[in-house]
């Protein structure tokens, strides 16, 4: 048996998940934890300039959360349904998750709004996932702008005053249920900084689905599935991260999900980076051989997830365990509105 998902386990005090984010993004605290020693030092965003070099590239998620839950009516009899949009498949097609899902049988018909939206339920999937297509007049992004709201994970109970807060600074292509919350530490000032001192800013994109936040219920991550998103790195982005590795720069990604994109990639070309697209369901855990990350920004996750276990895979199972226990004595801020941590 191969390590169990109890071995990234860690005890959280509730208080330390943060329910809002900071007025000011860069102000938030940095563990910056050194991977092969095993060493930390306490720091804050804005002092993410100190960790790196002219020559290195940052390379960021320009996602953008949809405001992808809904509020529908089963056409028939008039119950309520909610509806997570997780995946666009393809045209009008969309896999979500449904509350209650039991009431959503192949043919149940759903209207939205006063019907400007209606959804017929298409396939049932597990864990109260439905494949729907939806009808409608008009452009559907306009169209959900109007009647969706942001979901928030499950773990931030309060609401938010500004839902762009849940949004990075250089959100743009339409499509995750849930922010790449590491990038919310930036700001256009600070990225400006970043470009000033000669590093290299790059975007790919990739919309993260909500199975980030689905627990693992396996004992043995080996038979773990992951969930699959989908990605894109344009031939634009390639070509930048190709000179900076061949002038011998970091290429430093904000997020798991940044590292999902570009280790999807390096693992499917032999460690070369190619413009690319596609879904990925990538489960990089202790034992991966990295391909191309050499350091990067995270936040703490949720105790056994395959966050932990991806942050594990570059540190090793007890550096970083090590540097959580020192976050939580020091009293840091955890998951989607926490700090951060640079892990070089």
């Amino acid at each position: 048996m191969g390590l169990s998902t109890e071995d990234f386990d860690y005890d959280l005090p509730q208080e330390l998940i943060a329910q809002t984010p900071l007025k000011e993004r860069d102000a938030s605290r940095m563990l910056v934890l050194d991977h092969k020693t095993g060493a930390y030092s306490d720091q804050h965003f804005y002092d993410v300039l100190e960790q790196l070099n002219p020559g290195d590239a940052v390379v960021m998620n320009d996602t953008r959360v949809m405001p992808a839950r809904l509020y529908g009516i089963k056409a028939e009899t008039g119950a309520h349904l909610e509806v997570l949009l997780l995946n666009n498949t393809e045209g009008d097609h969309w896999e979500t998750l449904m509350k209650p899902a039991k009431r959503a049988k192949v043919g149940t018909e759903i209207t939205f709004g006063d019907g400007q939206l209606k959804a017929v339920v298409t396939e049932e999937l597990e864990h109260g996932g439905r494949m729907i297509e939806f009808h409608y007049d008009g452009i559907f992004m306009e169209i959900l702008e109007q009647l969706g709201e942001t979901p928030l994970p499950p773990y931030i109970k309060a609401k938010l005053d500004d839902p762009e807060m849940y949004q990075t600074v250089y959100a743009k292509e339409n499509g995750s249920a849930a922010a790449p919350t590491a990038g919310l530490h930036w700001t256009k000032e600070l990225l400006q900084k970043v470009q000033d001192k000669g590093v290299k800013l790059v975007y790919l994109t990739l919309h993260v689905g909500l199975g980030t936040f689905r627990p693992v219920d396996v004992d043995d991550i080996d038979n773990h599935k992951m969930h699959s998103e989908f990605y894109r790195l344009t031939p634009e982005a390639a070509a930048q991260l190709n000179e900076v590795r061949a002038n011998g720069g970091r290429i430093i990604a904000t997020g798991t999900t940044s590292i999902r994109t570009l280790e999807t990639i390096g693992t499917k070309f032999d460690g070369e980076i190619k413009p690319d697209s596609g879904w990925t369901d990538i489960f990089i855990k202790p034992g991966y051989q990295w391909q191309v990350v050499d350091a990067f920004i995270t936040n703490f996750h949720l105790p056994k997830s395959t966050l932990v276990m991806l942050v594990a895979a570059f540190t090793g199972r007890d550096n970083i365990l090590n540097a959580y226990q020192h976050a939580i004595d020091e009293r840091y801020r955890f998951f989607s509105f926490g700090d951060a941590m640079f892990i070089k």
